[in-house]
Parts: C-alpha cells; sequence; structure tokens
C-alpha cells in the first residue's frame, strides 16, 4: 500500500473536501458532450447491470442509462452526488447515485455487467486497491471501462504544474500514471486482457486563457485547495505559470480558449 495507514483517515476526509470545493458540476459541464460520445461507443446493452465508479454530477451515468441500461452511480463528494441525481430527474431517468469509495465499493462480488469510470477512479490514492475493486464487483463476461488523463497530454501538464508549486501527500503516486498504458494493462491484467487506446478530447472555453485559470481556482475543487495551501506570493507564482500554460496551447485567441487534450480508454474483459 502506497499510503501509510495512520494517515489514510485524514487523507481520505481531505479528498471528500476537495472534491466537494468549488462547483465540480462547472467543470463537467464542459465535456458533458464527449464524455457521452465515449459512453456510447462502449455500446452498453439495453438490461445491463452498470456501476459507474467516481460518477461525479452524472455525465456518464445519464447516457449510460439513455441507452437502456440500470445504472448505479457511485461518488465520495454529496454536493455533486445531489447534483446528478437532480439531472436525472430532469431527464426522466431512474438512476440510483450512492456515497461511497472506489477503494471499498459497497456491492457485492459479481454485481456488475460493465463497470465504468471517467476521470474519476483515476484520482484515488491507491490504485492497485482501486484496480481490485473495480474488478471484483464485475461479473464474468462483463468488462471494466476507465477513461484517464495521460501524463503527457495537457491536463497532465497542468496537474504537474500544480504539483511544482505543491506537492501531493508523500506516499501517492501521481493519478495520470491510469493514463500510462502499461501501467493501466498491469493494474486491470489480473482476470483478462486489456486494450488501450488514446483519444483527443477538446477544450473549447468561451474566454481567454487568465479568465480560464480563474474560472478553475473557482469551481475545480484541487485548484482551488491548491491555491488555499499556498500565501499570496506562491499563489501568484502558481497562477502566472497556469496561465502561461494554457496560453502556449491555445489554438484560440485572447477572448477564447481552445486546447486540446489527451486520454487513455482502458478496457478489461473479465473472465
Amino acid at each position: 500500500m502506497a499510503t501509510a495507514p495512520g494517515n489514510l483517515s485524514e487523507l481520505k476526509q481531505n479528498l471528500r473536501k476537495m472534491w466537494m470545493a468549488g462547483d465540480f458540476s462547472q467543470i463537467a459541464r464542459m465535456n458533458e458532450t464527449q464524455c457521452a460520445d465515449w459512453v456510447n461507443q462502449l455500446d452498453l446493452k439495453h438490461g445491463m447491470q452498470v456501476l459507474d465508479v467516481a460518477c461525479g454530477s452524472g455525465n456518464q451515468s445519464i447516457p449510460a442509462a439513455k441507452a437502456g441500461a440500470t445504472v448505479t452511480g457511485i461518488d465520495i463528494a454529496p454536493n455533486l452526488l445531489e447534483h446528478a441525481r437532480r439531472r436525472a430527474t430532469a431527464e426522466g431517468l431512474q438512476i440510483e447515485f450512492l456515497e461511497g469509495d472506489a477503494e471499498l465499493l459497497p456491492h457485492d462480488p459479481e454485481s456488475f455487467d460493465a463497470v465504468i469510470s471517467m476521470f474519476g477512479a483515476m484520482f484515488a490514492p491507491r490504485p492497485e486497491i482501486v484496480a481490485a475493486e473495480l474488478l471484483r464487483v464485475c461479473r464474468p463476461g462483463g468488462f471494466v471501462a476507465m477513461a484517464n488523463w495521460t501524463p503527457g497530454s495537457f491536463v497532465g501538464k497542468m496537474f504537474a504544474t500544480t504539483s511544482k508549486h505543491a506537492p501531493p501527500p508523500p506516499g501517492v503516486p501521481p493519478s495520470v500514471l491510469w493514463g500510462d498504458e502499461e501501467t493501466a494493462k498491469k493494474r486491470l491484467g489480473g482476470r483478462g486482457p486489456v486494450r488501450t487506446k488514446k483519444h483527443p478530447i477538446l477544450f473549447d472555453i468561451p474566454f481567454g486563457p487568465a479568465e480560464t485559470v480563474e474560472f478553475f481556482r473557482k469551481y475545480f475543487g484541487p485548484t482551488q485547495m491548491t491555491f488555499a495551501r499556498l500565501d499570496p506570493t506562491a499563489q501568484e507564482a502558481l497562477r502566472k505559470d497556469l496561465v502561461r500554460l494554457w496560453e502556449d496551447h491555445n489554438e484560440g485567441d485572447a477572448h477564447h480558449t481552445v486546447v486540446m487534450g489527451e486520454y487513455l480508454e482502458v478496457r478489461a474483459a473479465v473472465a
């Protein structure tokens, strides 16, 4: 286990606070359509039992339910679950949303035909335990599918920039290792073959790079909490580095940020 047991409870509490900070649904809204596209290409069948791990505000759960699956979403942040419930109700969908931990799923073994997670379970601090849990609750003949930011992608660079100013807790591996093909295959390869494929994903934001950084600072819990840990001088240094990163990758203009990202699709068959 990467994290010392004595620190684990505090670490989990801090992670919960981090994802409850801000309003991640504002961030998730940017990628709603592309998240739905990823779920739709999973080819979920009517009546399949699907678990969406670290479901956030429902970007994957809702298209999965629209495909005819019976969906359960689980997340550590109760405010995001409430947002997901409101979205599902507005769509006329019956989805069960539960508060819970990707490292300790509250389900019996072999409960689901498909276990999915997009930009979610990758952030749990003990990846080997997460992988074991995802596989544990999946039935033979089913699959586990993840979409994870790659280390070399724009988002990977954004996390690296932030970590330079505010290092993560000791013993916790970088979340973007889930986006490394060999690492992901090793973690999820215990019960069947694992396929991987890289996909582009577009950030199209209707304001400039500096405003984009402030948007993430306001609404993205990890960014908000990182700034809060720093003194004013360090905050300004981080802000400048993030603005420079967005500017360097911007394919739009000073008033419109267009950045191409990348994620790794990981699909593990469960025998």
